[in-house]
């Protein structure tokens, strides 16, 4: 694929599945404008390639949001990954927990979904969030987590129809545990709070994937390219699930 002559805006792209995304699409010849709010860690990825831009804003203030489209311009390609995850259980989250969660996972995709579509060159475009798995199925321990996605799924599947005439189709990336930064907090959490190995804890999270193993960041920048493709014109509202036959 070549994808010189595009531009693409990548949220959470300091680490993980974003970083992953950006190196890739860069090594395809676009234009990556990356964002999250640590700039070293920003900076680190830019090193990459000189194709790799950055952007340090905050996606859960409007103001943020705003700026990195007028910094970017507009962006053929806006890939809405930034996020955040926490364990805990139900009776036990606070409601300052459900403003951040809801925060940055749901306002931030709101408001980068929003301003990418507003800012977005006509005729063509490409719009992706980076969901979860939990955004279709229930998740014990991660219940505002899967709140969360589970609005982002809606959401998509909600704005594909308003885009559905423009060019630009709007889908989503379910991914299951990915292994990326933000699951090794996740297994921490787990040894922390049980005492059991990070082997017994990373069993624990991949028990439901059929294929017994995490996702990498790879498979998902690879789903992502699919969606870019000429080949999933007509793939617009859907989850696309990356999971290894997880029950949804």
């Amino acid at each position: 694929m070549d994808l010189t002559g595009k531009k693409a805006l990548i949220t959470g792209g300091s680490s993980g599945v974003g970083a992953d995304m950006a190196r890739r699409f860069a090594d395809l010849g676009a234009e990556v404008w990356i964002v999250a709010r640590r700039a070293d860690a920003l900076a680190t990825v830019a090193d990459h390639s000189t194709n790799i831009k950055t952007i340090t804003a905050d996606v859960s203030r409007e103001e943020d949001v705003a700026r990195m489209f007028e910094v970017a311009g507009p962006c053929d390609i806006v890939i809405a990954n930034a996020g955040v995850s926490m364990g805990k259980q139900f009776v036990k989250t606070t409601l300052d927990d459900w403003h951040y969660m809801m925060d940055v996972n749901l306002t931030g995709v709101f408001l980068t979904m929003r301003e990418g579509l507003r800012t977005m060159p006509k005729g063509w475009g490409r719009m992706i969030v980076v969901a979860s798995i939990a955004g279709l199925r229930g998740v014990p321990h991660a219940s505002v987590y899967a709140a969360t996605k589970h609005g982002v799924v809606g959401l998509v599947k909600s704005v594909a129809y308003e885009t559905a005439q423009t060019g630009i189709t709007v889908n989503a990336l379910c991914p299951g545990y990915l292994n990326t930064e933000m699951t090794d907090k996740n297994i921490d959490v787990i040894v922390q709070k049980t005492g059991m190995s990070r082997d017994d804890a990373a069993k624990l999270l991949t028990k439901d994937n059929p294929q017994g193993r995490m996702i990498e960041a790879s498979e998902v920048t690879d789903a992502a390219l699919y969606l870019i493709s000429d080949g999933a014109t007509s793939v617009n509202g859907h989850p696309l699930v990356i999971s290894g036959g997880m029950d949804t």
